[in-house]
């Protein structure tokens, strides 16, 4: 099976599933949102990881379609926090029916997505929900430290690295583990596989962070530069001031602890002292880094050649991605 065979299933079933009803305003957004696309990465490693276990991974739908909607009731509210105008090149959720429908919508999803558990077995619900509620927990408690690290400064590469992987990768790497949960793999495989996603999750972000200074706006689908404008610590900027000369830093400093009025100026003097340091250089190869991490997992998987390979190609699309 490819990705896009996996990618047209779960669309399919997507659109079987009947978001709208009333009251219109509480759930238009909700089907506007899960509409507007996007990668589909994790429902996607949900049915993966389902085919690698069993020879039925249609019954991992529910399961994946339930990680795509928490993953997008996130985007909701973290597009509220961001203040941000656009999502996958489209108007945010917030944006187009204002602030306080985001929140109601964003909760809603929350609780939609774990109704789609109710169509597994009670040993099989239990086992999803339990993972889903810890992961749930988890990206929370990434996001506040996100908030945090806005005003601080003395944010550390480590903390960063602990903040995304809370944030994102748990996430990725728990869509991965429910696919074996619904498959019915032992523990200790689908733990190998959380371990896989885990740090595959690590290096996606990295990539983002990458693509949010350095993507082609027209791809990219969000606004290229967006991390600079809200002064976010990503790795970039926090190898910046570890390896920039004193003059660099001191105006790095500078730029991140205010709101500049003129967006389009910062972002172009912080990506030229990025490109100054070999920031992208250094971002790439920890990029390469957590994606050959998260390979060394799958030496102890108990699965074909072609199932790994089948990983190993996944982890290597993701680390090229340009969108």
């Amino acid at each position: 099976m490819d990705i896009l065979s996996y990618q047209s299933d779960f669309i399919t079933y997507l659109e079987s599933q009947k978001f709208s009803r009333e009251p219109k305003n509480l759930y238009e957004p909700i089907d506007y949102i899960l509409q507007l696309g996007g990668k589909r990465i994790r429902p996607v490693l949900t049915l993966m990881a389902a085919n690698i276990f069993s020879d039925d991974y249609q019954k991992a739908l529910p399961a994946a379609l339930a990680v795509e909607v928490f993953h997008n009731f996130t985007l909701v509210h973290d597009d509220i926090m961001d203040d941000a105008p656009l999502r996958r090149g489209n108007e945010t959720v917030h944006e187009k029916w204002g602030i306080n429908t985001g929140i109601l919508s964003g909760d809603a999803m929350l609780i939609l997505a774990y109704q789609y558990f109710e169509n597994y077995e009670p040993v099989v619900f239990q086992k999803l929900a339990q993972l889903f509620s810890k992961t749930a927990l988890e990206v929370c408690d990434g996001q506040q430290l996100d908030v945090d690290f806005e005003t601080r400064n003395d944010v550390t590469i480590d903390e960063y690295i602990k903040m995304i992987t809370l944030k994102t990768s748990v996430l990725v790497a728990a869509a991965l583990k429910m696919g074996a949960i619904v498959a019915k793999a032992n523990e200790e495989q689908a733990q190998h596989l959380y371990n896989y996603g885990l740090n595959l999750g690590i290096a996606f972000q990295l990539q983002d962070d990458y693509l949010d200074t350095f993507g082609d706006p027209e791809s990219f689908g969000k606004q290229v530069g967006g991390d600079i404008i809200e002064n976010k610590k990503t790795y970039l900027y926090l190898k910046a001031l570890e390896v920039a000369n004193a003059d660099d830093k001191e105006n790095l400093r500078a730029l991140y602890n205010g709101k500049q009025k003129n967006n389009t100026e910062k972002i172009a003097v912080v990506s030229s002292i990025f490109e100054k340091n070999n920031i992208p250089k250094e971002t790439h190869k920890l990029i390469e880094y957590y994606t050959n991490k998260s390979f060394e997992s799958l030496k102890h998987l108990d699965i074909s050649d072609e199932n790994k390979e089948g990983l190993r190609a996944f982890g290597m699309n993701l680390m090229s991605r340009k969108v």
